[in-house]
C-alpha cells in the first residue's frame, strides 16, 4: 500500500484509498484485523491523527468496524447489499441534483432498468412480493392519502417488483433508480397525476406478475413510463404558463 507524500493535504484520503484497494484486491480479507494506528503511521510515514482520519473515512463507508478491549482494533467489515443501499441512493440523488439531469433522461433510465428485471421478477416473485404490491395498490386507492404518502407507496410498490427478481446485485443496482429517481419523478408530477389511472396501471402490472407474464409486466411498465413522461410535460408546460402570466 503506497501513497504520494508530495500531496500532504490528501494524505487521509490516500491512506483510505490504499486500504480500500487492498480490501478490494483481497489482500485484506473480511474480519481481518488491520495494523494498529501506530503501525499504519509508521508504514505510511505519517502522524497517528492522519491515520485516524483515514480510518474514520473507511468506517463511514462501512468498510471497517472498530472494537474496543484487549482484542479490539479495526477490522475489515463484511458489507451486505442491504447496508449498501443507502449509499447507492445518496449517490444517485446527488448525481441527479448536481448534474441537472433532465426529467426525461431520469425517467427513461429508471424504467429501462426496471423493465430489464421484469422477466426475472415475473419468474421468481414470491407470495410476499405480490402481497406487498397488492397492499400498496390498496393503500394508493384510499381517498385520504396525502401526496407524500402516495409517493412513498409508489416507491414501495416498485421496490417489491424489483426485489421480486431475487437477485441482490440487481436490487442494489436498481436501488438508486427506484429510491432516488422515483421520488424525484413523483414530486414533479404528483399534482397532475390521475391516481385512479396510476392504480389501474399498478394493478395490471401486479396481475401480470401473479400470472408470471413477463411481457405483460414490461408492457405495464412501458405504459407507466409514457404516462409519467406525459404528466411531466403537462406539469412543466403549466408552470411555464403560470410564470408567463405572473411576469406579464
Amino acid at each position: 500500500m503506497k501513497i504520494d507524500p508530495e500531496k500532504p493535504a490528501d494524505l487521509p484520503v490516500q491512506i483510505a484509498s490504499a486500504i480500500r484497494d487492498a480490501i478490494v484486491a483481497g489482500e485484506l480479507i473480511v474480519d481481518q484485523r488491520l495494523p494498529s494506528e501506530a503501525e499504519l503511521a509508521e508504514q505510511f510515514n505519517v502522524s497517528r491523527p492522519t491515520v485516524r482520519e483515514a480510518l474514520k473515512r473507511l468506517a463511514a463507508q462501512s468498510l471497517i468496524r472498530t472494537q474496543r478491549g484487549a482484542t479490539g482494533g479495526a477490522f475489515v467489515n463484511r458489507i451486505s447489499f442491504e447496508e449498501a443501499y443507502s449509499q447507492q441512493i445518496t449517490t444517485s440523488t446527488l448525481l441527479l441534483s448536481m448534474n441537472a439531469v433532465s426529467f426525461e433522461t431520469a425517467c427513461e433510465a429508471r424504467y429501462a432498468l426496471e423493465r430489464a428485471c421484469a422477466p426475472l421478477s415475473a419468474q421468481r416473485r414470491t407470495s410476499d412480493h405480490l402481497a406487498t404490491m397488492r397492499a400498496e395498490i390498496h393503500r394508493q386507492s384510499q381517498p385520504g392519502l396525502t401526496d407524500e404518502a402516495f409517493c412513498a407507496s409508489d416507491v414501495a410498490f416498485h421496490r417489491a417488483l424489483v426485489d421480486g427478481a431475487g437477485n441482490p446485485v440487481m436490487s442494489y443496482q436498481l436501488a438508486g433508480a427506484v429510491e432516488a429517481m422515483q421520488p424525484l419523478m413523483n414530486m414533479i408530477t404528483f399534482t397532475a397525476r390521475d391516481r385512479a389511472r396510476i392504480v389501474a396501471m399498478h394493478t395490471d402490472i401486479a396481475d401480470a406478475m401473479e400470472t408470471q407474464d413477463a411481457d405483460g409486466v414490461a408492457r405495464g411498465l412501458s405504459a407507466l413510463e409514457r404516462e409519467t413522461q406525459q404528466l411531466a410535460l403537462n406539469a412543466i408546460a403549466a408552470r411555464k404558463a403560470a410564470k408567463g402570466k405572473a411576469s406579464a
